[in-house]
């Protein structure tokens, strides 16, 4: 049996152990406050949303919005002009014979399918565009990435839209957004050509 003063003494070793060791349990959590990233061994990242809002990927949008606007007013001229040649090819037919109406009707429709083809070409490389931009975009943010990791002592990055539940604490998207537009900026002193 402990006697009063032996339990007390006892207890009072015994709060004093478990605040040590409850503050050796705190140490990790201070130190993730400090770095800004949670302590976990699995975090998630939305690859997409970080593209989407990082001053890169905005960047990449603004420019393919750009390009889509002249494009599809080249393409709106074009048009006009096709059509008002169909209406003056419709008036000729009149005054022409059949051989040389076909003539013209065929080269007609070859200028249509030259212009379809021309212009699907360039949506095509507008497209291929951002996906080289989202590319190189992940390339380049991989270190970011892994410095986030390793700070967070995870053992796994995943993919956000491939897990079904997750505690939201673990998503580190905001803090990735952030350290990447310290890093890269808008991308734009990035270099695209291959070659290099």
């Amino acid at each position: 049996m402990l006697s009063k003063s032996n339990f007390s003494k006892t207890r009072g070793q015994l709060l004093a152990l478990c605040f040590l060791f409850s503050a050796s349990l705190m140490i990790p959590a201070a130190q993730a406050q400090q770095l800004g990233v949670t302590q976990s061994q699995i975090l998630t990242i939305s690859i997409e949303r970080l593209f989407a809002e990082s001053e890169f990927g905005q960047r990449i949008a603004n420019e393919i919005d750009a390009e889509s606007a002249v494009l599809a007013a080249e393409n709106r001229r074009i048009e006009g002009e096709l059509e008002q040649e169909e209406r003056d090819l419709t008036e000729r037919r009149k005054s022409l014979d059949a051989n040389a109406f076909r003539v013209l009707a065929d080269a007609f429709d070859q200028k249509v399918q030259s212009h379809r083809t021309t212009q699907k070409s360039k949506y095509e490389a507008l497209n291929q565009k951002g996906d080289i931009a989202r590319a190189e975009f992940l390339q380049v943010i991989v270190p970011i990435l892994e410095d986030l990791r390793r700070e967070a002592g995870a053992a796994v990055l995943i993919e956000k839209s491939t897990v079904i539940l997750a505690d939201p604490t673990f998503d580190i998207t905001a803090i990735a957004i952030s350290r990447v537009n310290v890093a890269l900026g808008d991308g734009a002193r990035i270099t695209t050509d291959p070659q290099q």
